[in-house]
C-alpha cells in the first residue's frame, strides 16, 4: 500500500506542482499522483521546512526558546516541488496539470522497478537509487553508445569507478570498449566479466597524415617554408618506401637527409634556415618521441578485441603525442567501421566500439584546436551510422569544447561544486533541469544525476561500487611518510651499526 506524503497546493503547471507535506521526505524521492484517469510519477526536487509561529520576523532568541516548548513541532511545515515526469504507463507529459488537494503518494517499489529496474539483453546495472536503495538502476547500453555520453565530476568523486562499471558491464553483453588511459588507470586494472587487452601507445610515423605529423614536429601552421619543405621531402621519402628503396625504420633518417639535401642544394639557398629548422625538429621529435616512435607498429584499431577493455595507456607520454594517437586512432576507427558498413562485411573492423576519452577537456578543449577535437566532433556526428560511441570524462566542464558536450545526449553528473561548471553543463544539456543543478554540489562521493535517452526518466542513483580493481585514487600521503621515515631509520641504523663494527675491527 502506498504512502501518502502530502497535497498539493496552490497552482500548478503540467510539469510541475507545489505540496504541502505530512512527512520528512527527501529530494530526489519519486511520487506518484492520479489525476485525469491517469497515475503520473514525479520526483521531489526542492524542499522548504518552516514554522509558523517562527517566521523570519522574529529578532529574539528568548522568544524562540519560549514558542519552541509551549508549541514544540506542531506548527511545523514541510513544502516542495514536484517535477512531473509522465504518467507511468507511457511517460508521457500529461496535458493538464493537477488540481489542487491532489494527494501525493510515495512511488511503490514496483512502479519504480518497472522503470528504472528492468534487466534484458541490452541494458547494465549501474547503480540503485538514491531515495531507494532497494531499486536496481538499468541503462539502455544501445542508446548509451549510439548517442554518445558524458561523465562530469570534480577530482574524486567517482568518475574512474563509474567508467569501470560500464566498461565491464558493456564487456560482460559481449561488447568492446576502447579507453584511452590517461592516467595508466585502468591498464592493469582487473575487472569482473572483461579482459584488458592493452595496447602500446606507439606512433607510427609511416601510418600518420602530414597535419599529425606536422603537430608531432611542432611545426606551426604560419610557418609555410617550413611545411613546405616537409611536405617536399616526406612526399619524396614515402615515395621510395613504397618502391622498396627505404625500410621502414630508416623512414625518419632518410627524411633528414633528403632535406639535407636541399641544404646544399643552390636553389634553396635563400631558405637554408627554415630547412634546418625542420631538421632540427626531426631531431628533437627523435629525442623527444623515441620510446614511442615505431615504424612496425601496427594500427591501434586493428589491435581491438570483442568481448575486451581495450586499454591505451597514455599515462607517460605528453599532452601533444596523446592528441596524435587519440585522433590518428579515432580517424582510423571512423573508416574502418564506414568501410565495414558499405563493404557489407568484405573490410573494415566487423564490430562497433565504445570509446572512452578521460582527460576530454584536454583532446578537445574550448579555446584551442586540436586534432582530437576535430575527429572528436567528425564521430560525435557521424558515429551512430557506424556503431561508434563516445564517452567524454572530465572534471572540468567548462574547458570543454561546447560543440562536443553538446553532442553527448547522455550525461552521468557526479559532484560539481563550482558554479560556472553547472551552468556550462546546464547549458549543454536539454534535460538538466535548474533544481537538479542545485543539487550537483550536495552529492555524495559515487550519487549521480543520470539522464538522457539511455534512461527512461531522470534519476539520482548511487553508483555501483566497481567489484574489480583499479589502480590510482588518491594516495595516503601520512601513510608514506611515515613508510618512508621508518626506511630512512632503519637505513641509519644499520649504517651506524656497520661503523661501530669496523671501529671494533680497526
Amino acid at each position: 500500500m502506498r504512502r501518502l506524503i502530502g497535497y498539493t497546493i496552490g497552482e500548478a503547471t503540467p510539469t510541475q506542482a507545489t505540496f504541502i507535506s505530512k512527512i520528512v521526505p527527501k529530494i530526489g524521492q519519486y511520487v506518484v499522483m492520479e489525476y485525469d484517469g491517469k497515475v503520473v510519477l514525479g520526483m521531489i526536487q526542492a524542499l522548504i521546512r518552516g514554522s509558523v509561529s517562527l517566521t523570519e520576523d522574529i529578532h529574539d532568541p528568548v522568544a524562540v526558546e519560549k514558542i519552541k516548548i509551549l508549541e514544540g513541532d506542531k506548527n511545523q511545515y514541510i513544502k516542495g516541488t514536484i517535477k512531473i515526469l509522465g504518467d507511468i504507463s507511457t511517460l508521457h507529459i500529461p496535458r493538464i496539470p493537477p488540481p489542487p488537494a491532489t494527494e501525493v503518494y510515495e512511488a511503490d517499489k514496483e512502479t519504480l522497478m518497472r522503470i528504472f529496474g528492468q534487466e534484458s539483453e541490452s541494458t547494465i546495472r549501474i547503480g540503485v537509487l538514491v531515495s531507494q536503495p532497494e531499486v536496481p538502476v538499468y541503462i539502455n547500453v544501445n542508446k548509451m553508445v549510439s548517442r554518445h555520453l558524458a561523465i562530469l565530476a570534480i577530482t574524486g568523486a567517482g568518475k574512474s569507478n563509474t567508467v569501470a562499471v560500464i566498461a565491464d558491464g558493456i564487456a560482460k553483453l559481449g561488447g568492446a570498449v576502447l579507453i584511452f588511459d590517461m592516467h595508466s588507470e585502468y591498464v592493469n586494472a582487473r575487472f569482473k566479466y572483461g579482459k584488458v587487452n592493452p595496447i602500446k601507445a606507439k606512433i607510427n610515423p609511416l601510418t600518420l597524415s602530414t597535419v599529425e605529423f606536422l603537430r608531432l614536429l611542432d611545426i606551426d601552421q604560419k610557418a609555410t617554408k617550413q611545411e613546405r619543405y616537409f611536405r617536399k621531402a616526406y612526399k619524396e621519402v614515402k615515395k621510395k618506401l613504397m618502391a622498396g628503396l627505404v625500410r621502414p625504420h630508416e623512414f625518419l633518417e632518410k627524411l633528414q637527409k633528403e632535406l639535407e639535401r636541399y641544404c646544399d642544394d643552390e636553389l634553396f639557398r635563400g631558405d637554408r634556415s627554415s630547412i634546418v629548422s625542420v631538421i632540427n625538429k626531426i631531431d628533437g621529435l627523435i629525442d623527444r618521441y623515441g620510446n614511442i616512435i615505431d615504424c612496425y607498429a601496427p594500427d591501434i584499431v586493428d589491435q581491438l578485441k570483442l568481448g575486451c577493455i581495450n586499454v591505451v595507456d597514455l599515462g607517460h607520454v605528453d599532452e601533444e603525442a596523446a592528441d596524435v594517437i587519440v585522433s590518428h586512432a579515432l580517424s582510423s576507427l571512423l573508416i574502418k567501421r564506414k568501410q565495414y558498413v558499405t563493404t557489407k562485411g568484405e573490410e573494415g573492423l566487423p564490430f562497433p566500439v565504445f570509446t572512452v576519452l578521460e582527460e576530454a577537456h584536454i583532446l578537445a578543449p574550448k579555446d584551442r584546436s586540436t586534432l582530437s577535437k576535430y575527429w572528436i566532433s567528425r564521430v560525435a556526428r557521424e558515429g551512430r551510422k557506424f556503431g561508434i560511441g563516445l564517452c567524454i570524462v572530465s572534471q572540468r566542464p567548462k574547458a570543454l569544447d561546447p560543440n562536443t558536450l553538446s553532442q553527448m545526449n547522455n550525461m552521468i553528473v557526479l559532484r560539481l561544486v563550482e558554479p560556472s561548471d553547472q551552468k556550462y553543463v546546464q547549458e549543454a544539456s536539454e534535460t538538466l533541469s535548474e533544481d537538479l543543478v542545485q543539487q550537483l554540489p550536495s552529492l555524495n562521493v559515487g550519487e549521480a544525476i543520470v539522464l538522457g535517452m539511455m534512461i527512461k526518466v531522470p534519476a539520482l542513483v548511487k553508483i555501483d561500487k566497481f567489484e574489480g580493481k583499479l589502480v590510482g585514487g588518491d594516495i595516503d600521503i601520512v601513510s608514506a611518510w611515515r613508510k618512508c621515515a621508518r626506511l630512512i631509520e632503519q637505513t641509519i641504523t644499520v649504517k651506524s651499526k656497520e661503523i661501530e663494527d669496523l671501529m671494533e675491527d680497526w
